[in-house]
């Protein structure tokens, strides 16, 4: 009889392991590669693509034209907000309609319309004062500001794994102002670089508050109400605004159709971001969304290879995967609402993109369930 050859035990542990390698990743691909969220990554990046086109365009008003008018921009925004979702609420019936959420929240809303408006003016007005690169690592405050009034307000309860997404979609904004400085894109020092990071970080704080204020609207109201009432109050305070600050840049505009053109793609693309963030809120949540709009940036600099001549730099590339990845390990895990179960707050009652969010968090329990 043949003595067995010494490594028989080392080839039937080879298939094992093989085996047990193969289990655990389709056990991830399972976890991070869902039908949710896949859709969520399409969603956020849909609103990031909204975001580029409206740095495209205000970029290429101010560099071809020298027009620099943020407030009118964003005015232009709330007056279509204002003739769609506002009208809407004013022919809606009961509870619902305009004039009974006038009396009861006014001031709640004329507080998120001031906080919303200036927001927009602080990021832009900023980029006169400091830097591409303070911009967009100051900008990034806003996160960990939006998880802390996530976990106040609205009672989220997060986990290891979603402090260490946030620490990766960081990691890769810091990748991309490193290529951008390695590309030559922050050659700018800035007028004031102390009163410009002030404005981002005001800005970003802002913005927090706001995104906050819209996941507990659209959550637990509707979004038309949401949309109607900042179109209401941002048309107001962006016009006083608009005329105290930016009436003889306004004056000096040289208009011409190229110009208008330019004006009605940033109007719409801003439109169409506040249309459909809601949409995507009401589905994650707004640090979600913030995080997926880190990609914005991206998009920017890739139009702006052609438009700008902008340098290419493999950083980007990398900056772009660091952040999906970031990103999906964020989706991946549900955050917990430890909110009380008995809420005062009465049902939704409106249809269409109101409930879409609602509906396909209904869809995706029922598939869940009878799968398992």
């Amino acid at each position: 009889m043949e003595a067995p050859s010494p490594q028989a035990p080392c080839s039937s542990e080879a298939p094992g392991f093989l085996n047990n390698f193969m289990n655990l990743l389709l056990r991830i691909k399972e976890k991070l590669f869902t039908w949710n969220i896949l859709k969520t990554i399409a969603l956020g990046q849909m609103l990031s693509l909204c975001i580029c086109g409206t740095a495209i365009t205000s970029q290429y008003l101010a560099d071809k034209y020298k027009v620099n008018t943020p407030m009118l921009q964003s005015f232009i925004n709330y007056c279509l907000l204002f003739f769609i979702y506002t009208t809407m609420l004013a022919f809606r019936p009961g509870n619902e309609n305009l004039l009974h959420i006038l009396k009861g929240k006014w001031w709640k809303y004329i507080f998120l319309g001031l906080a919303d408006v200036e927001a927009n003016y602080m990021i832009v007005k900023a980029y006169q004062y400091t830097t591409l690169t303070s911009v967009q690592l100051l900008d990034c405050f806003g996160i960990p500001v939006l998880m802390a009034l996530s976990w106040f307000v609205l009672h989220a309860r997060y986990r290891v794994i979603h402090f260490i997404a946030v620490a990766i979609c960081l990691l890769g904004v810091g990748t991309m102002v490193g290529a951008d400085i390695l590309a030559g894109r922050d050659n700018n020092s800035g007028s004031n670089v102390l009163i410009g990071d002030v404005l981002v970080l005001l800005g970003a704080s802002l913005y927090a508050i706001s995104n906050v204020c819209e996941e507990y609207i659209v959550k637990k109201l509707s979004r038309v109400e949401f949309l109607g009432m900042v179109g209401l109050f941002g048309t107001f305070i962006s016009g006083l605004q608009l005329i105290l600050v930016e009436y003889h840049d306004i004056v000096a505009i040289h208009w011409n159709w190229k110009i208008a053109l330019l004006f009605v793609a940033f109007a719409l693309c801003m439109f169409c971001l506040y249309s459909f963030m809601p949409v995507v809120i009401k589905v994650t949540s707004a640090t979600s969304v913030n995080l997926g709009i880190l990609t914005a940036d991206l998009y920017s600099l890739f139009f702006g290879l052609f438009l700008f001549g902008y340098k290419f730099s493999g950083l980007y590339i990398l900056s772009f995967s660091v952040i999906m990845v970031g990103f999906i390990l964020y989706c991946s895990t549900p955050t917990r609402n430890a909110e009380p179960p008995e809420s005062n707050v009465p049902q939704l009652t409106s249809f269409g993109f109101d409930n879409l969010g609602l509906k396909i968090d209904e869809n995706i329990q029922e598939m869940n369930s009878a799968s398992m």
